[in-house]
């Protein structure tokens, strides 16, 4: 490692649904933070790390910033602006296909204002750019410039990595110098059973309908080791009543199966490794408001 290396962490933050997700995957280049068309799949910290030259860049994708109702959205929206607090630089990504009349959302609307009351600046990230018309994006890009807010503005698409090369370089330029805090293989903090968990997750948010995701939660409960090099993990989806279990089950079980084996397959492909996966579901109305169960999802439980 020689003198001129660097070592920088950035915060992405975002409305939900921005993109935060697909650009840490597309950066790190290795799949660590699920991906659904559903608004605030994400409820913990990820961080993942990406070398760009001699540049080490370490990411944390926090979950969307909304306006939250219910304790967990708050513990989710209290995690994003903690990660926000605590690293090197922000990175604020902006749905550019979101944007009407030259503005972007109003969850993004509000994290700027958020910034300017903060005294903070950001590099901005108009994402979903292969989708917006240019005279679009350009106005977009105007309101953003007035708001003061933006140290500079990129236009990328996390989804095939236009732009992200341009974004790289910069943070590597601005990236403090120092030692690397990671080995260079490296690519993510997140524990292995914590990411088995978020894959199951996904797989579900997928396959149910659109509120019920909302109501579950996925927690690794045993990891075992076995001789001949695979891993057998058992896994508890935990609803909140009954009605939500025979959902997640579906008849004759099919629905859960077809869940676990969608699960297994992608596991096995990230592990390198066959995997033994299976999957209980477990009714507890007050999951929500279970402390334990916050710490499991890396969160702090919001009081009150």
């Amino acid at each position: 490692m020689t003198d001129d290396t660097r070592c920088g962490f950035f915060a992405i933050i975002g409305a939900p649904n921005a993109g935060k997700s697909t650009l840490l995957n597309r950066v790190v280049g290795a799949k660590i933070a699920i991906v659904t068309p559903k608004v605030q799949t994400t409820r913990n910290r990820i961080v993942g790390i990406a070398l760009h030259g001699a540049a080490q860049l370490v990411f944390v994708d926090t979950p969307g910033i909304f306006a939250p109702k219910r304790r967990l959205e708050r513990a989710m929206v209290e995690a994003a602006w903690t990660g926000a607090a605590e690293n090197d630089g922000l990175v604020l990504l902006i749905d550019a296909q979101a944007a009407r009349n030259g503005l972007p959302d109003r969850d993004a609307q509000a994290i700027v204002a958020a910034l300017k009351e903060q005294g903070r600046r950001a590099v901005v990230v108009l994402n979903k750019i292969d989708a917006v018309p240019r005279d679009r994006l350009l106005e977009l890009t105007a309101w953003v410039d007035a708001q003061g807010v933006a140290e500079s503005v990129f236009m990328v698409s996390a989804l095939n990595g236009d732009g992200v090369t341009d974004l790289l370089d910069d943070l590597a330029a601005h990236a403090p110098q120092g030692p690397w805090h990671y080995p260079e293989d490296q690519v993510s903090e997140i524990p292995l059973r914590q990411l088995a968990a978020e894959i199951t997750r996904e797989k579900l948010f997928m396959g149910l309908r659109q509120e019920l995701p909302y109501a579950l939660t996925v927690e690794t409960e045993t990891w075992e080791e076995r001789p001949d090099g695979s891993v057998k993990i058992d896994q508890v989806v935990y609803v909140r009543r009954d009605s939500q279990k025979k959902i997640v089950l579906g008849k004759g079980g099919q629905q859960i199966k077809k869940v676990g084996e969608d699960a297994r397959r992608e596991l096995e492909s990230l592990f390198e490794r066959r995997v033994h996966l299976f999957l209980f579901v477990k009714v507890r109305d007050n999951w929500v408001d279970d402390p334990e169960r916050y710490q499991a999802m890396g969160l702090d439980f919001p009081k009150g």
